[in-house]
């Protein structure tokens, strides 16, 4: 019996690292299960074994893209209470797992116009945990008076991943016009969304001793 999970559960695993290639090789429209199967070492029976539809499999991948991440930042003793600390901490593992999934992101913004509605909701909702642990962090956070109870969590959650998205977007692509690193950039993302969200400003880190002028006092 034992034997015979393990035996699934590592043709699952194969299944979703084939089609975790060929998504991002062909597309969401291009991939098919016939080539995700083959790639696999297995046949396409075996694969609807597992997965009822390739939108099912597209969830999998990106619920797999994510696990890790997730995991990391599901339990309490990982946040500090901390601001700086936490959304350091959750700006580098979110950065990990966009480097990881380059290819994957990439085909998905490229085609997601082409996206048959099914696709776009699987993609929704495998990534609503990870963000779903920072909104319920934010909002934590406004109960204990660190964060500003005018912030809307679901938007400044948005923005702060935008901004990581993005700045993977333009690092990879040989975008960006500075000579700072990835480390600067994260850490410029976490600095300036710290001091948009705090209830108290932040000291400078200048030799002026005082307060930096970008906090968020008006």
């Amino acid at each position: 019996m034992n034997k015979s999970i393990r035996s699934s559960t590592l043709t699952r695993t194969r299944l979703i690292e084939a089609a975790s290639q060929i998504f991002a090789s062909l597309g969401v429209q291009g991939a098919t299960t016939r080539e995700i199967a083959r790639v696999a070492g297995v046949n396409e029976v075996t694969l609807f074994r597992h997965f009822a539809s390739k939108e099912q499999l597209l969830g999998a991948v990106i619920e797999n893209a994510f696990a890790l991440q997730t995991e990391a930042l599901a339990h309490p003793k990982v946040w500090t209470q901390d601001l700086k600390i936490d959304l350091r901490q959750y700006a580098y593992l979110y950065n990990s797992m966009l480097e990881a999934q380059e290819d994957l992101i990439r085909t998905f913004i490229g085609e997601a116009k082409r996206h048959p509605e099914a696709a776009r909701q699987v993609i929704q909702e495998a990534a609503k945990p990870l963000g779903e642990k920072l909104v319920a962090y934010l909002q934590s956070s406004q109960r204990q008076g660190t964060v500003r109870v005018d912030l809307d969590p679901f938007a400044a959650v948005d923005m702060f991943t935008g901004m990581l998205l993005s700045g993977m977007l333009v690092r990879s692509a040989k975008f960006n016009q500075g000579s700072y690193s990835c480390e600067d950039y994260i850490e410029t993302c976490v600095n300036i969304f710290v001091r948009g969200i705090s209830t108290t400003p932040l000291s400078c880190q200048c030799s002026c001793n005082n307060i930096c002028l970008l906090t968020n006092d008006p």
